[in-house]
């Protein structure tokens, strides 16, 4: 027979773990539940010959049962400890992004949470006839929370890039804002990765790549989105006309031109110019 007693004095998990162990689905099984002085105990029995498959329900039902109760604290408990210089609002947003990284990062994700704690509690109850629930979750789930904590530091370092992001986006707005316009009409046409600047009689504009002149630098190594941005801050345009030809490959700049130039900006996805590049970019493909 092998029997495990489950300490605790939640009252919700005692409640979650009688609902568990009633739809068991296994033969055999039989538990009871008892009050001492320090804990309310569940203890459940199991009398057939198949103890890997008994095991292995209980670990599965232990690691749910974490993931429903204990993960949030955790990680609040991991954000506050290791981050506690942030506001309130702050420190909501990156739980935020804590809970969309759970649910869309692949190394985060239920699967990963879920065996991780699968292994570790599989391992113990093998070798052990009772568990305190609080105890074990604190004090012998070390790779689970180290796993939590690459949560919190990736969540954390998005935030903090959105919020740099964001500043630079302001400053920008700011700038163009207080300054005369230089320029009457830029058409901005983007064509895959490559964006190509027109004129208002439709002459290509060179994209200054004089980097010791730039109005703006994202980082050491620049691209063409960096150089064309600031070109339009140098030119300083009264109107862009932003031609969609193509923007699958380009939409995180294109939306950050939006941002920054505001009202300045028209969309356009069906004109000569529109069209005119993209004939020629299908028939740069077909090559």
């Amino acid at each position: 027979m092998s029997s495990l007693c489950i300490k605790t004095n939640n009252d919700d998990i005692l409640q979650y773990l009688q609902e568990e162990f009633s739809n068991f689905n296994m033969l055999n099984v039989s538990y009871s539940c008892n009050e001492f002085k320090s804990y309310k105990n569940i203890i459940i029995h199991y009398t057939g010959i198949d103890n890997e498959l008994f095991y292995t329900k209980l670990a599965t039902i232990f690691s749910y049962l974490v993931i429903d109760y204990f993960e949030y604290d955790i990680i609040k408990s991991i954000l506050l400890s290791n981050y506690f210089y942030f506001n309130n609002s702050e420190f909501d947003k990156i739980l935020e992004l804590c809970n969309e990284n759970l649910c869309e990062d692949e190394q985060f994700s239920f699967e990963n949470r879920q065996m991780l704690l699968f292994d570790t509690f599989y391992e113990y109850i093998q070798k052990n006839h009772s568990i305190v629930i609080t105890g074990f979750v604190n004090f012998r789930l070390s790779d689970y929370r180290k796993m939590l904590e690459d949560l919190v530091d990736f969540s954390v370092n998005e935030y903090i890039i959105e919020r740099e992001y964001l500043e630079f986006v302001s400053l920008l707005r700011l700038y163009i804002n207080s300054q005369p316009t230089l320029t009457d009409i830029i058409h901005m046409v983007c064509i895959d990765y490559d964006i190509i600047l027109l004129d208002e009689n439709l002459n290509m504009i060179d994209i200054k790549r004089n980097s010791l002149n730039a109005k703006y630098l994202s980082d050491i190594s620049f691209s063409n989105n960096d150089f064309v941005l600031n070109t339009l801050l140098t030119l300083l345009p009264e109107h862009i006309f932003l031609h969609t030809a193509n923007t699958s490959n380009n939409l995180e700049f294109i939306n950050t031109i939006k941002l920054i130039f505001e009202n300045r900006i028209t969309i356009c996805t069906d004109c000569n110019i529109c069209h005119l590049y993209k004939n020629l970019n299908l028939k740069s493909n077909k090559k």
